[in-house]
């Protein structure tokens, strides 16, 4: 593991919520930033996201590694004090606030920058921050629906289909944290700050160029790339079989010894073997049901064909090559006892380093960080008299 990473020094004020806004900071933390969870005194509303226990839910603990947690209460003066003067000290802030409440509680882009002026400040939301739809408010599934996400992943039957997880959410997780790296490197080498708006629908977008891009070109239901591809049954289970070139088409007819089809005129190209689909994949598919599914596999990438048997989760942390490169480690999660927590491309593998599993309580860092802000301790028991802040107890 190396020593020194590469945001080590930079500290994030984080006033975000649910998983876009916290996966984008985490992986800040997973790389050396020292992230402040800001949350009101209830927490993070992720915290109760599906079935929680305690302070903690899976997907918080998911997309809440390696931070720090204060809570106090932005609804009161002296919350909101101390919320600007913790700002202050930040070179990057993140926040998921109702467009117009971050002006309110002075804790706006233009503000900030009268104090730093290579401010990096980024808001995250459901639409935006400009246009029409900018106050209404969206959660994953909405914005699914709305980007043609639904649409374009519709059933055989043609109904529009729901992917099962956050995924607009955390790909905006993911292209947030490369616009804020790319806008702290900016701050570094230039002093420079940004104003970046992450919204999920433009995410979404995003995530479905091509397909968007494609539908100009051919329509709503545009035919497969290339055939066959797609999930067999055999045997004993299901698999995902994709020959992608023509000669993995020829080896694959060979392995079924259907040495017609690698023939048959309708089949010899790419084009051919999409516009035939109907009369190719029935027949496919009557030979994938007479063998196992493990042995098509071996037979199919012995030549060159990909193909896979389709896992459950189960199935996939026990694989032996999951097993072999580390891909997860299993640790003690508060609230759920030992789970397994996936080790993120280009960060340091949790076996390498420990601290990066760790999820904090609500509050659970109040009082060190007040303390490094310049409270006192007798300022700091006042604001917890006075309700003001929160103080974890774990």
């Amino acid at each position: 593991m190396p020593t020194r990473k590469a945001f080590d020094g930079i500290r994030v004020y984080d006033a975000s919520q649910g998983v876009a806004g916290p996966h984008a900071t985490m992986l800040l933390a997973l790389h050396g930033a020292d992230v402040i969870k800001v949350e009101p005194p209830e927490g993070d509303w992720c915290r109760v996201l599906g079935k929680p226990s305690g302070e903690y839910s899976i997907h918080f603990l998911a997309y809440n590694r390696g931070k720090r947690s204060i809570s106090f209460d932005l609804r009161q003066k002296g919350g909101r004090e101390i919320s600007q003067r913790i700002a202050r000290e930040c070179n990057v802030i993140v926040e998921s606030f109702r467009p117009g409440v971050a002006s309110r509680i002075g804790l706006n882009y233009d503000e900030l920058r009268k104090a730093r002026s290579d401010i990096v400040y980024m808001s995250v939301s459901g639409f935006g921050q400009a246009g029409p739809y900018r106050e209404r408010p969206a959660v994953d599934g909405l914005i699914q629906a709305f980007s043609g996400m639904m649409t374009m992943n519709a059933t055989v039957d043609g109904n529009p289909h729901r992917t099962n997880m956050v995924l607009i959410d955390v790909i905006t997780g993911l292209y947030a944290f490369q616009a804020l790296s790319a806008a702290i490197i900016r701050q570094l080498r230039f002093g420079e700050g940004s104003y970046i708006d992450a919204s999920l629908m433009q995410s979404a977008a995003a995530l479905q160029a091509a397909k968007i891009m494609e539908y100009k070109v051919e329509g709503p239901n545009p035919p497969p790339q290339y055939v066959p591809s797609g999930i067999f049954d055999s045997k004993d289970g299901r698999m995902l079989v994709s020959a992608m070139r023509t000669s993995h088409y020829h080896s694959l007819c060979e392995v079924v010894r259907r040495l017609d089809l690698r023939d048959d005129p309708r089949f010899a190209t790419t084009e051919l073997r999409v516009e035939n689909r109907s009369a190719l994949l029935p027949e496919l598919r009557g030979e994938f049901v007479k063998a196992p599914t493990a042995e098509w596999i071996e037979k199919l990438q012995a030549v060159g064909v990909m193909a896979e048997e389709i896992l459950n989760y189960g199935d996939w942390l026990e694989n032996g090559h999951v097993n072999s490169v580390r891909a997860y480690s299993n640790s003690d999660c508060p609230g759920f006892g030992t789970l397994p927590v996936i080790n993120i491309p280009g960060t340091p593998a949790v076996q390498e380093d420990p601290t990066s599993a760790a999820v904090p309580g609500i509050g659970q860092q109040s009082r060190s960080i007040l303390m490094e802000a310049g409270y006192s301790p007798k300022e700091i028991d006042d604001l917890i008299s006075e309700g003001i802040v929160r103080t974890g107890t774990m």
